[in-house]
């Protein structure tokens, strides 16, 4: 059993910033990646960022130059922080992590249950 939960989210005035945080905890092996994803009301969800296990991290054109993706191997933890918010990045963020299992010793996709984040005036 592997869970990722996120933290941080909440309503922030444009050109504000906001961290978010995903702590993964359970029957872990090795996490192999993790990412960010969001989803708009109406809208697909759609990738963000991700950070593979060696520190090596690539972002989506649209936040590239305001969000960075970071991670905390000791804890299990991945961050985001986001800088100079947009009314347009208001959606449910949702972590992700590719996981192997110190049971099963199988790699699986894990999602967090989505947290919001508002950019309004």
């Amino acid at each position: 059993q592997v869970q990722l939960v996120e933290s941080g989210g909440g309503l922030v005035q444009p050109g504000g910033s906001l961290r978010l945080a995903c702590a993964a905890s359970g029957s872990i092996l090795s996490i192999n990646n993790m990412a960010w994803y969001r989803q708009a009301p109406g809208k697909q969800r759609e990738w963000v960022a991700v950070i593979i296990y060696d520190g090596t991290t690539n972002y989506a054109n649209s936040v590239k130059g305001r969000f960075t993706i970071s991670k905390d191997d000791a804890n299990n933890t991945v961050y985001l922080r986001m800088n100079d918010l947009k009314p347009e990045d208001t959606a449910v963020f949702y972590c992700f992590a590719e996981i192997r299992d110190s049971r099963s010793y199988r790699t699986s996709p894990y999602w967090g249950q989505g947290v919001q984040v508002t950019v309004s005036s």
